[in-house]
């Protein structure tokens, strides 16, 4: 095997790796998805085309990429249900822990990741009307 062919592979593994945490970050609010699928994104382009253009036309991911790339932002829409859905889960989460101190990080992660996502740019309303 030359080295070519394990670099290759090591970043195919790591943007899968990027990729599934992306996925993840769909449903769990603690995991932002944008900078894991632009990881992903990264990886593949340096070892696989095939892959990188599934993943940038992808129905779903795609948009994100996109949207990041070319606005270094992300729909209101997004904004707005990524922050319900946090809070939601963090709120239950508080209610079911049983400890003050897991209560307060968990306080305190749900502030800076709504810090992170308010301080993001919203994609512009009329390009994302155009763009549909």
């Amino acid at each position: 095997m030359n080295l070519t062919y394990i670099k290759k592979l090591f970043y195919i593994l790591f943007g899968s790796m990027t990729l599934g945490l992306a996925i993840l970050g769909i449903f769990l609010p603690i995991l932002p998805t944008t900078p894991f699928l632009l990881v992903s994104a990264f990886f593949y382009l340096r070892s696989s085309k095939r892959l990188y253009h599934w993943l940038i036309n992808h129905k779903v991911f795609g948009k994100y990429i996109h949207d990041y790339i070319k606005y270094k932002a992300i729909p209101v829409k997004t904004k707005i249900s990524a922050i319900v859905i946090l809070w939601l889960s963090m709120i239950i989460s508080i209610i079911i822990v049983p400890h003050i101190y897991l209560k307060v990080m968990l306080t305190l992660i749900a502030t800076v990741v709504t810090i992170y996502l308010l301080t993001l740019k919203t994609v512009p309303q009329q390009t994302a009307i155009e763009e549909s």
